[in-house]
């Protein structure tokens, strides 16, 4: 429910404007994201003992320079007792720049290290393959064969050693 709100505030705030101011925007609601993994932030702005303009406030002073816009937003979000939403218009907003600048990010999930040159080739071959700018980062952990996922443009892509070994014996069942 939060991020379909977070998606109409992200559509009101981007509407009009190019990526520069947006990416503006984006830089300064991330500052202020990074706060709530503070618990003690966290508690502040649940307490019911704390007015919302101070809490407003409070948001408010980790901007150093912004515009008047962007603190009337916050002070909106204050009124509509909204502010707990910061992460996730930052994750919306991120997501739209992206696609307004044309560049993904993406995962490689394995069990080994890959060398960088080899990181590469992929980012090039998928990058060339759906037209956009791609950066992949690694990721080892217990996969068994290579997965790439790149979530902002819902592609994810998968060769699994285990999965392999099932077809072949499916198949040769089938066979006999």
């Amino acid at each position: 429910m939060n991020d379909l709100i977070a998606k109409r505030y992200v559509k009101a705030l981007l509407d009009g404007r190019d990526v520069e101011s947006a990416t503006a925007i984006y830089n300064d609601l991330k500052t202020i994201s990074a706060a709530f993994g503070d618990e003690k932030f966290n508690s502040i702005l649940a307490s019911s003992e704390v007015k919302s303009t101070e809490k407003v406030e409070l948001v408010i002073s980790f901007l150093e320079s912004s515009s008047d816009e962007l603190k009337n937003f916050i002070k909106l979000l204050g009124t509509n007792k909204r502010l707990d939403l910061i992460p996730e218009i930052v994750t919306e907003l991120e997501s739209k720049i992206a696609k307004m600048n044309n560049t993904y990010t993406g995962v490689v999930y394995t069990n080994k290290e890959l060398s960088n040159d080899y990181v590469s080739s992929i980012e090039k071959q998928f990058s060339q393959k759906f037209d956009v700018k791609l950066t992949l980062s690694q990721n080892v952990c217990d996969y068994d064969g290579i997965k790439v996922d790149i979530d902002s443009l819902g592609v994810e892509i998968s060769f699994s050693k285990e999965r392999l070994k099932s077809q072949m014996i499916d198949h040769i069942l089938k066979a006999v």
